[in-house]
């Protein structure tokens, strides 16, 4: 008899589990309940339709559930809302958003892909401004359409993190003056502060507001007035604070949750339930490098996560999650922020002992045309040489050195075996010794300085 797979949830995770669970079991009876009217589409896509940088909406989905539900033989039902998750007769409850009916599915095995929300803070005066949030595909429209009609001239940002900055940029696409609050102590809490900081003054270059150590104390007749007494008039505000993981219907079906808030799973995705599986936003898993919980809300993790809950269910040779880097990337104007694995911060909260080597060059030859600056740092272990973590700001080539850094950790690569990869040179992309190249001389030096 075929397993009945019921999916809480689409997008990344939840579709991503559906497709690849029906290419291991061509039988599966698959139902995906999703609340909205959308089970795929590509939410990093939004700021940049937002800017127009594109401006075909359709280009950000990759199927119609029509069309998904058609090419993996699978029944979704949207706009339909799960209530209930009823383990001792391993059912759901459902709830018909349309007709406002309510109906039981059984299930063999439960995925739970929710996602999260986005957070907002509690602002004395919010409501009497225009604000959004940037998480679903309604949310886009909202802030398409307030623009379009009102054509606003100014805009705060509440956040310093990748949304807030991407918003600054799309923004400044179509004239809009932006100020980016950030309450911590420098914008991208994520990296280290000194490589934050370069991105703020680049920012700042691009006229863009940016105020740190800052929080909104009140919003009154279009200003916001902060906690040190500064006012900014603006004309609406985008909300940018962070995300919390969606757990209702875990906490009410009495699955645990993680230290991060997640879901917590073990390295098949399982929760406390073994025929209940969570992935994505609203999942806790743990580090690649510490073994310690942790929760990366981004679509790499949710993809990844999704296959192993397809092996597993399936049966297909199941195959254990090795962990999370945290592994990103952002365009910022002309700079490329990225990062794996741990920053300064995080090392330091956790006790672990640490040295950092940092280069300074160029994206390729300086004798070929617009190469650009590029700062590279790394943290890794002064006496394993193990790397813990990686960060590089800058022109062209980001990307593919912070690849290169994190395939080192995840291939266990000491900080100082960098000089001996043999990356591809031609004067357009690169120098006979490539950046990361480089980090690894230079982190020789500062082992064997240690060992004399």
């Amino acid at each position: 008899m075929s397993k009945k797979i019921v999916i809480i949830g689409g997008v990344a995770g939840g579709a991503t589990t559906a497709s690849q669970i029906r290419k291991l079991d061509k039988e599966a009876n698959i139902v995906l309940f999703e609340k909205s009217s959308y089970t795929s589409f590509g939410a990093c896509g939004m700021p940049f339709y937002i800017g127009e940088v594109f401006d075909d909406r359709e280009k950000l989905f990759a199927a119609t559930p029509q069309e998904l539900a058609s090419r993996l033989n699978i029944t979704i039902q949207i706009q339909h809302e799960v209530t209930r998750i009823n383990r001792e007769v391993k059912t759901v409850t459902v709830r018909n958003l349309h007709t406002s009916q309510t109906f039981e599915e059984a299930y063999d095995k439960l995925v739970l892909a929710p996602g999260a929300y986005a957070t907002i803070p509690t602002i004395n005066g919010l409501d009497s401004l225009p604000y959004f949030t940037l998480r679903h595909i309604d949310e886009m429209d909202q802030i398409k359409d307030y623009i379009e009609h009102h054509r606003p001239s100014k805009c705060v940002i509440i956040g310093g993190g990748y949304v807030g900055l991407e918003m600054a940029e799309n923004l400044k696409n179509l004239s809009i003056d932006s100020t980016i609050i950030e309450r911590s102590e420098h914008i991208l809490g994520i990296i280290d502060e000194d490589f934050a900081y370069k991105v703020q003054c680049h920012l700042i270059e691009k006229h863009i507001g940016v105020l740190t150590g800052e929080a909104v104390s009140k919003i009154s007749n279009r200003h916001i007035v902060l906690k040190s007494g500064k006012e900014i008039e603006t004309d609406f505000i985008i909300v940018a604070t962070g995300i919390k993981p969606i757990t209702k219907l875990a906490t009410e079906a009495n699955l645990t949750l993680g230290e991060t808030g997640g879901i917590k799973t073990n390295s098949y995705m399982q929760t406390d339930d073994p025929s209940i599986y969570a992935l994505g936003d609203a999942a806790e898993t743990f580090s690649f490098i510490t073994n310690k919980p942790k929760q990366v809300p981004l679509s790499w993790p949710a993809h990844r996560q999704a296959y192993i809950i397809a092996r597993h269910i399936t049966e297909e040779q199941p195959i254990a999650f090795k962990g999370l880097l945290g592994t990103t990337i952002a365009k910022v104007f002309d700079m490329t922020v990225a990062t794996t694995g741990l920053n300064e911060r995080t090392l330091n909260e956790q006790n672990i002992t640490f040295k950092t080597v940092y280069h300074e060059g160029g994206s390729h030859a300086g004798y070929y045309p617009n190469s650009s600056k590029v700062y590279l740092k790394a943290h890794f272990c002064p006496n394993s040489a193990k790397i813990y973590g990686a960060q590089i700001v800058g022109g062209d080539g980001v990307d593919k050195r912070i690849d290169v850094l994190a395939t080192a950790i995840y291939g266990g690569i000491k900080i100082n075996d960098l000089q001996e990869i043999e990356t591809c040179y031609s004067p357009p992309f690169s120098s006979p010794k490539d950046l990361v190249n480089i980090l690894g001389y230079k982190a020789e030096g500062i082992l064997t300085s240690k060992q004399t």
